[in-house]
């Protein structure tokens, strides 16, 4: 193949060696003079050693994209379940404002104290740059700082570069970053950077946030001489604190406002009349725009979202301290404080008469005494009681000093109770730089007050949704953190009955079924021997029904049904419930097993919820700072699958799906909860009645007693309370749930269900209603049960198809079970009984002291005798 040669113009050549000599002919001649060799040596030398130098500081700096998608750090904010502001986490305290919502008041007065060249310099001030090398240098071998010079980018480079030390590599970094700010955002992006940014004092960064820590007003409320005043502590906030050092920051507040007016962003008019009025900020501390609530409650939050987002911003982009999340809580705020308020009453009321407890904390008086009793971590439960520490004591008064640095007196009569274990008047136990607490009695006159050495747990859930309501975990969080309400196991006691009851009624029990109060022993082997139970009285009563035996909380009862039903099956409902993973053994039944109030709380509410599964839950979803969910508790949009949709579909609006499964035959559930109806109308628990509306719960006190329970409540709301010390020791003989827990839970119930709607318990589809006599469980023909009196003999009860007695079938004690074994031992019982009432009667006679027949007494709580069954007497 031949290829043709194309027709190409040709170029002439640059004379390249002609170039060269003409460019050596001028430079040469300046080459042989020796200086100027020396200063292009010099210059070369420099040069690299510049380029060096910025290579590797520059290496180590954020990049251009960092920059442009940098967002400050933002507090977590929560709220309630109704939407409303309850809590804030934050390390930084900010909020973050774009350009255009800063005033232009607020930016000049900044840029007229800090850098008046900010828009015409590239992030360097040179004249300020020189001067700070000069005095740096001139400065070296002395201690303490001289003026950096820095200008606001710089500024702004040193906040993220988060590096405060004092030297030249930390300047070289910080003037890099500078010129890459200038380069990569907006002269309006760096201000608003640096305004959000810039740390002010009180634990405010951001002109926003500080507006509200010292003027409790928004950044655009501010006035002139407001906006100067801000702009004058970003150079050393604790140097101008409006408290410490008032004339220093009128003082400097003057020079900003001269500089504005110089500047020309004021007139003089205007300059005059704000250097004349005084700083008018408010104390630290009440610039709060909401009452921050929770507590207990507000820290379990708080640990759940670092377990699901970690604390800092290394632990990524929604962290709890930095991630400016948005939090919806089920914290209902009214239950909450109601929830603190009594169960504090129930401590202090059980722990008042028992004495003063020294909280062991001191303070070093020659010091700032003030600033450390605000960071001693006491925690005062009440509003009203106050922390402070003594500073001088004399024979029948103290003088007492508080966190804001106020004093007052307290005398020998305001503290007169005896120090616990010791014996002896509190005052005279007082020693200057004790921490106590104290509350307000009159004037500047205050009463000594100690924290209850007993404890306790209380906590609300949501019967048909798990979602926790309130959570009380002791008498004060910032005291003691330890939550006992999710934290604290515990043996229940008798609040573990309806487990074992639930479980009998789910294999063939009634709650007319008839059961045994009398002495029931086990053999448990070889190594432990035989064990016998007992009431908590020490007493037995008889054959009785099962709903007498719930409502009376009898412990022979309970073990006998347990052994009855099988204990394999009791700790299965247990496991099933969430309560705890117990042994087959039959002290299980009487609560012998560990648990917390959380737990056994929504063991409840499943049982409210007629079996369905609910789990408990603090938080409902949480939203990042853009607003897009990140978390949802029930996950119902990934279950639906049409949340995101991007227009109406024209369809009906979608409903979430059920996401809870029957862990509990419903009709079983309902009797439990109906029995537990009883436990208020005419049980232990019958401090509630009064409440007058429909109610379940059940008492638990266990052995010692150590710990004492009530867990109960309405068709849509259950709480539950218990009352023990830390370390498990006796509560005292006459401690029992019905006397100390049932009366917090009632305290509680006044406010928190004041408005709530009085609804019965609904039964499930299947229940049966029958007319019983309450004593004997027999259906009752021709008699209606009458609602105004609790104690009628006639009751509705609800049993489920085909168990309850059919009107053509005798039995003499109508037991399902029909045992030969349970007749024979009902039958033994009843003549021994008859024994002991002839050689009563034959005493009687003998002694001529009494008539020839007594009636016997009834058990105390025992239902009237009623035909088929014996006459209870007490022994």
């Amino acid at each position: 193949m031949k290829f043709e040669r194309l027709n190409v113009p040709e170029w002439p050549l640059p004379d390249l060696v002609a170039f060269n000599e003409r460019v050596h002919g001028v430079i040469d001649p300046w080459w042989q003079r020796r200086w100027i060799r020396l200063i292009t040596w010099i210059a070369a030398v420099l040069f690299a050693l510049f380029a060096a130098m910025w290579l590797y500081f520059a290496s180590t700096l954020p990049s251009a994209q960092y920059l442009l998608s940098y967002q400050p750090p933002l507090p977590t904010n929560i709220r309630g379940f109704d939407g409303e502001p309850v809590q804030t986490f934050a390390r930084e305290r900010r909020v973050d404002l774009s350009y255009d919502e800063i005033p232009p008041l607020v930016v000049h007065a900044f840029i007229s104290a800090e850098d008046k060249s900010f828009f015409e310099h590239h992030g360097l001030d040179y004249g300020g740059f020189v001067k700070a090398v000069f005095n740096y240098t001139t400065h070296i071998g002395r201690h303490g700082r001289v003026p950096g010079g820095s200008t606001i980018t710089q500024q702004v480079a040193k906040y993220l570069l988060r590096d405060s030390s004092y030297n030249v590599g930390r300047k070289a970094r910080e003037a890099i970053m500078a010129f890459r700010l200038e380069d990569t955002l907006s002269k309006q992006q760096i201000l608003e950077l640096y305004l959000n940014s810039i740390f002010l004092g009180r634990n405010a960064y951001g002109v926003q946030a500080a507006a509200r820590a010292y003027f409790d007003k928004d950044v655009n409320e501010l006035t002139l001489p407001e906006a100067a005043y801000l702009a004058v502590l970003p150079r050393a906030p604790a140097n101008y604190d409006p408290e410490r050092a008032t004339q220093k920051a009128l003082d400097r507040r003057s020079y900003v406002l001269r500089e504005m007016y110089k500047n020309g962003y004021i007139t003089e008019d205007q300059y005059k009349a704000a250097e004349t009025q005084s700083l008018g900020t408010i104390r630290y501390g009440s610039n709060e725009k909401f009452r921050q609530q929770g507590g207990y409650f507000m820290e379990e939050v708080r640990r759940e979202l670092i377990k699901q987002f970690g604390q800092d911003v290394k632990d990524g982009p929604n962290s709890l301290y930095a991630g400016g999340l948005w939090v919806r809580s089920s914290m209902n705020p009214t239950m909450q404080d109601a929830a603190a308020q009594a169960l504090r009453d129930g401590l202090v009321r059980f722990d008042g008469n028992r004495g003063w407890t020294d909280l062991n904390k001191k303070i070093d008086l020659s010091r700032d005494w003030a600033g450390q009793l605000d960071r001693a971590p006491v925690g005062t439960g009440y509003p009203d009681w106050l922390k402070a520490v003594v500073l001088q004591k004399g024979d029948t008064q103290a003088t007492i000093g508080f966190s804001d640095g106020s004093s007052g007196t307290l005398s020998a009569a305001d503290a007169a109770m005896p120090k616990r274990g010791v014996g002896g008047r509190a005052f005279d136990f007082l020693n200057p730089g004790m921490v106590i607490i104290v509350k307000r009695t009159s004037g500047n006159s205050y009463a000594l007050r100690g924290v209850p050495e007993v404890s306790g747990g209380m906590l609300v859930e949501e019967v048909h949704t798990g979602r926790v309501m309130a959570m009380q975990g002791g008498f004060d969080v910032v005291g003691s953190s330890y939550n006992r309400a999710t934290q604290a196991l515990r043996q229940p006691g008798s609040a573990f009955k309806p487990i074992v009851y639930v479980t009998a009624l789910m294999n063939g029990f009634t709650p007319a079924t008839i059961e045994l109060d009398a002495p029931f022993c086990v053999w448990q082997g070889a190594g432990l021997g035989q064990k016998c139970f007992v009431n908590f009285d020490r007493r037995s009563a008889g054959p009785h029904t099962m709903r007498w035996g719930v409502e009376q909380s009898r412990n022979l009862m309970t073990v006998r049904a347990a052994s009855t039903v099988g204990m394999p099956k009791i700790t299965d409902t247990a496991r099933k419930l969430g309560v705890g993973d117990y042994g087959n053994y039959l002290s299980f039944a009487l609560g012998a097993g560990d648990t917390t109030v959380l737990r056994l709380t929504n063991a409840y509410a499943i049982l409210a919820n007629q079996g369905r599964q609910v789990k408990p839950t603090t938080i409902d979803y949480v939203e990042d700072r853009n607003g897009k969910v990140i978390y949802r508790t029930d996950s119902r949009c990934a279950l639906m699958g049409n949340c995101n949709a991007p227009d109406w579909d024209g369809g009906a609006m979608p409903r979430p799906p059920s996401r809870t499964r029957q862990l509990l035959d419903p009709m079983a559930s309902f009797q439990m909860v109906h029995i537990m109806e009883g436990v208020i109308k005419r049980g232990t628990a019958t401090v509630l009645r009064d409440l007058d509306r429909p109610l379940f719960g059940k008492t638990g006190t266990t052995n010692g007693p150590t710990n004492v329970w009530f867990v109960g409540g309405t068709p849509d709301i259950v709480a539950g309370v218990y009352l023990g010390y830390d370390t498990p020791r006796p509560l005292g003989g006459w401690a029992q749930g019905g006397r100390i827990s049932a009366p917090i839970w009632k305290e509680w119930a006044l406010t928190a269900l004041k408005n709530q709607p009085k609804v019965p318990f609904v039964a499930p589809a299947g229940i049966r209603w029958v007319r019983i006599d309450r004593a004997s469980g027999k259906p009752v023909f021709g008699v209606f049960p009458t609602s105004s009196d609790p104690l009628s003999s006639v009751i509705w009860e609800a049993f489920q198809p085909q168990t309850e007695e059919q009107r053509n079938f005798r039995s003499s004690l109508g037991d399902p079970y029909n045992s030969d074994q349970r007749q024979q031992a009902i039958q033994a019982w009843m003549q021994q009984q008859q024994q002991l009432q002839q050689e009563r009667q034959k005493q009687q006679q003998d002694s001529n002291s009494a008539p020839a027949s007594t009636p016997a007494q009834p058990a105390p709580g025992a239902p009237p005798a009623t035909a088929g069954l014996p006459t209870v007497n007490t022994l």
